[in-house]
């Protein structure tokens, strides 16, 4: 047996194994639950009630899912173009910090413009984060997967440092924690008394401005060119070089963005478990939304729905949560063959 690539895919080729890819997934998550002594059909309610079921819950999932936006996008954009950015979690905790140094009152603005400073400036960091790994690749060839990989380890670490040292809060009892943000650096609520916070419509904004930038502009078009084919491209007189830096620009940015709402809209201070692994969920948000940055909302909702959910499931029928991280793992790994189906054709040889 051999792949023969499919020249001219139809609809149902491109739509139906990704479809599949879900519906085996749940059906695994049921098997699971069985095992585990549970009605898998009481299971799946409990997950979608604990995720929807009310107004509260709703909310929730929103929050939950405007992180992943960010990350999703910040994968779909690096993967579109062939740069495999594994390092969203590092360039997540960048903005974050960023955020900190400059909303504790060293920019003592009461200026409406201090968010989007903040914002901007979040941005840079996460850009200049990637930036190491993609001029690794772009000038000596080295694999940026490893390279933005061991960035996360690093970055954390350099965190914690920081929040043992001169980050760290003096009024925080000991704990290793930053300083609370001044009120004109936080995010204000979008529905007063509820913690949704305006992080999730710049989230929104973020997804439709990087959907016009890959299908309405010369950089979205040669960031596919340099995806489908780096050779072809170069050939065609497209800098690929150049093309990647864009690429990683953009794409550190964007995580940087999920640190800073997570920090100026939810937490309002640094710590080390700001992200319970926002970065690394990303990659599956962007995988399940084929690489398309208006479904990967649809898609980062679809898990943070799923994680609200097993949080509410668990405690109601003592299912372990656990059980969420195994349909996403299960979701991302069948939602690359389906990908692979949808390119290629098993031809007997």
């Amino acid at each position: 047996m051999r792949l023969e690539p499919i020249a001219n895919p139809t609809l149902a080729r491109t739509t139906l194994p990704p479809a599949i890819a879900i519906v085996a997934t749940v059906f695994i998550a049921s098997i699971l639950a069985m095992v585990a002594g549970a009605n898998p059909f009481a299971v799946l309610g409990l997950i979608i009630k604990g995720a929807a079921g009310s107004k509260f819950a709703l909310l929730e999932t929103l929050n939950r899912a405007t992180p992943l936006i960010f990350t999703g996008l910040s994968v779909a954009v690096a993967f579109r173009a062939k740069l495999w950015n594994i390092g969203a979690e590092a360039q997540l905790y960048a903005g974050a910090l960023i955020t900190v140094v400059l909303g504790t009152g060293m920019l003592p603005w009461a200026s409406p413009a201090l968010l989007p400073v903040i914002a901007l400036c979040a941005m840079l960091a996460g850009a200049v984060v990637l930036m190491a790994p993609a001029l690794l690749k772009v000038r000596f060839g080295v694999d940026e997967v490893v390279t933005t990989l061991l960035f996360n380890f690093i970055f954390l670490l350099f965190i914690s440092l920081l929040l043992e040292g001169p980050l760290k809060d003096p009024m925080g009892m000991g704990w290793p924690k930053s300083q609370r943000l001044i009120a004109e650096a936080r995010l204000p609520r979008i529905i007063d008394g509820l913690r949704l916070h305006w992080g999730f419509a710049l989230a929104l904004i973020a997804a439709v401005a990087v959907w016009v930038i890959q299908q309405r502009t010369t950089l979205g078009y040669e960031m596919r060119a340099v995806g489908l084919n780096k050779e072809a491209a170069d050939f065609a007189g497209i800098p690929v070089n150049r093309v990647l830096i864009k690429t990683a620009l953009l794409s550190g940015g964007l995580a940087a963005l999920a640190g800073f709402s997570e920090v100026a809209g939810l937490k309002g201070n640094l710590t080390l478990d700001l992200s319970p692994g926002f970065g690394y969920t990303g990659i599956i948000v962007a995988m399940l939304a084929l690489l398309n940055p208006l479904a990967v909302i649809a898609s980062a909702l679809f898990i943070a729905g799923i994680f609200v959910g097993a949080d509410s499931m668990s405690r109601a029928i003592g299912v372990p949560t656990y059980l969420a991280d195994i349909m996403l793992a299960t979701a991302l790994l069948l939602m690359v063959l389906a990908i692979l189906l949808t390119r290629f054709r098993l031809v007997r040889e």
